[in-house]
C-alpha cells in the first residue's frame, strides 16, 4: 500500500509515521508514505500557493493548479488510485470504508488542505472521495490523512503481524486488563471481574459482547 500526501506541511506527520507499528511497517515495505508539497509546482520565488477567496471573507484560499500539478505528480500512469479529499460535510470515515479501500487499491492519495481550503475546482479535474473524520473541524488535513492511514494500513497484510490483532475481527470489550489482578490505591481495591479470570472462554465471550 503506497500513501501520497498532499499537503503544504509534510513536517507534521513524520513523528507519528517514525514511532511504533507503522515505522516497522514501513521498514519491512508494507507500506510506503510520500509527500507532495504544492509549494514545489509554482514559480513563484516566494512560493505562495494561497489567495483572497473570491465572493469574500476571511481567510485565504489554496490555490487549485499548485495542487493539481501535485496530485497529478502522486498519480502518475498509475491505474486504479484512489484520491481522497479531505472536508467537513463529506462521508464519515470508518473501518469498512478502510476495509474496501486497501483491498481495491494501491495507491491513495490523501489531499490536504490548509486555511480556509482548496480551490473546489480540483474535484473537477480529478475524482475525488470527499471523506470526514468527525463532525468537527480541523486546522489542516494532516490530522485527517493521518488517521486515515493508520486505519488502513491496519488492513493491510502484515502490518500488524497477525490477523487476530485486529479487534473488529474477534469479540472484544472497550474495556481489557492484565496484571496484578488486584490493585490498591488511596486505600480502595480495584480487582479484575471474576469471569475474566474463570477461563471459561463462552462465558468470557458473552461478558466481551456486552451480555
Amino acid at each position: 500500500m503506497h500513501f501520497h500526501v498532499i499537503t503544504l506541511f509534510p513536517d507534521t506527520l513524520n513523528s507519528y509515521l517514525n514511532e511504533s507499528i507503522l515505522k516497522r511497517a514501513i521498514a519491512d515495505k508494507k507500506i510506503q508514505v510520500s509527500f507532495y508539497n504544492p509549494r514545489d509546482f509554482v514559480t513563484d520565488p516566494k512560493k505562495r500557493v494561497d489567495q483572497k477567496p473570491y465572493g469574500g471573507g476571511p481567510g485565504m484560499v489554496i490555490q487549485a493548479e499548485p495542487v493539481i500539478k501535485a496530485i497529478a505528480k502522486a498519480k502518475g500512469r498509475k491505474k486504479k488510485v484512489k484520491i481522497i479529499f479531505f472536508q467537513p460535510e463529506g462521508k464519515q470515515f470508518d473501518t469498512a470504508y478502510a476495509k474496501k479501500t486497501a483491498k481495491q487499491y494501491k495507491h491513495v492519495i490523501l489531499v490536504s488542505g490548509r486555511y480556509e481550503g482548496i480551490d473546489a475546482r480540483v474535484k473537477k479535474v480529478f475524482k475525488t472521495d470527499d471523506i470526514s473524520v468527525g463532525p468537527y473541524v480541523l486546522t489542516g488535513g494532516e490530522l485527517p490523512a493521518m488517521i486515515l492511514i493508520d486505519s488502513i494500513s491496519r488492513q493491510v497484510e502484515g502490518v500488524l503481524g497477525s490477523f487476530d490483532s485486529l479487534e473488529e475481527e474477534r469479540i472484544s470489550s472497550h474495556d481489557v486488563y492484565t496484571r496484578p489482578e488486584v490493585f490498591t490505591y488511596k486505600k480502595k481495591k480495584y480487582s479484575v471481574p471474576k469471569v475474566l479470570l474463570s477461563g471459561n472462554h463462552k462465558e468470557i465471550d458473552s461478558y466481551r459482547e456486552g451480555k
